[in-house]
């Protein structure tokens, strides 16, 4: 008898609707839709995945209850949220503290991450608006710098898709991000840096820098902006992304509207060159607009 070996993605919605039906369903719903890009590279990520979790002795389950974990904390860090109107972190330092060098809430984080990159809809149009704008960039991209690069879906895509003789390199302020990174990206050639960018002293200019979703996490975003704007070459190019109305355990800034972004870019010197926007839910602008539904932001710029 012929034994079929479902995907990592199936058997992953198939774990999720054993544990929440209507979760599962909603995301069956959504899935549906996709193309067959989104099932190549759902595949291709997820699967590196499960083996980076079975070579430290777990199972895809463990990672399902990191991303259950995930979902249910950022649940109620929105009711806390819409009740304050502001962010429970204020403080960068205490977040380091409490989060990043904290292995056990870093490990459910990004793992649970991971699969958020293809289950939520506002995070996989987000990668996807990424990977049709970077092939534009190919031929004058030598070399490539992403700041907080977590599961290293940005750095590992852009490996496959600039010139191979592109120099990476990928720098994150957490040790379990980093290791997590490595192993995410078999087979690529990339410098790793584990620091904080603010701190991190290039010794050359990028003609690349990805900043995918840093601002939040920090109380003065522009001097990140400043820093990236600094490590720029003359014909350097960066994609930044950031969300607004997004609480969760380590973002600190507010971005109340996507116009705060985009004018905070242009008074920091860059102009934007293509963007793109997405409700994390599917309903009109202004109604998801006044309940403050969480959405994406997300930008190709260059130094005006």
């Amino acid at each position: 008898m012929l034994v079929v070996e479902m995907s990592v993605l199936a058997r992953t919605l198939q774990l999720i609707k054993d544990r929440e039906p209507e979760y599962g369903r909603k995301l069956e719903t959504d899935i549906a839709r996709r193309d067959s890009a989104f099932f190549e590279r759902a595949e291709r990520f997820l699967g590196s995945f499960e083996r980076f979790l079975d070579a430290r002795g777990k199972a895809l389950d463990y990672g399902i209850d990191c991303h259950l974990k995930l979902r249910e904390a950022m649940i109620e860090d929105r009711m806390d949220f819409l009740r304050s109107g502001r962010y429970a972190s204020s403080s960068f330092a205490e977040v380091e503290q409490r989060v990043y060098a904290n292995p056990e809430i870093m490990e459910y984080h990004m793992y649970g991450l991971v699969f958020s990159q293809f289950l939520w809809t506002e995070q996989y149009s987000r990668l996807e608006f990424f990977c049709g704008g970077l092939p534009h960039y190919r031929e004058q991209t030598g070399s490539y710098l992403e700041l907080g690069g977590g599961h290293a879906m940005y750095i590992s895509s852009a490996a496959d898709i600039l010139r191979h003789d592109t120099h990476f390199e990928l720098i994150d302020i957490s040790a379990t991000s980093i290791e997590l990174a490595r192993a995410m990206s078999p087979g690529h050639q990339i410098q790793y840096h584990l620091c904080n960018v603010l701190g991190f002293s290039a010794d050359r200019k990028y003609d690349f820098l990805v900043a995918g979703e840093v601002l939040e996490h920090l109380e003065e975003p522009r001097k990140l902006l400043v820093k990236i704007r600094g490590m720029l070459s003359e014909r350097g190019h960066a994609f930044i992304s950031t969300p607004v109305n997004a609480p969760t355990v380590d973002h600190i800034y507010l971005f109340n509207h996507a116009q705060e972004i985009r004018d905070m870019l242009g008074s920091e010197g860059f102009f934007i060159e293509s963007e793109a926007t997405r409700y994390s839910e599917d309903w009109p602008a202004a109604q998801a607009e006044k309940l403050k539904i969480p959405q994406m932001f997300a930008a190709f710029v260059r130094v005006a």
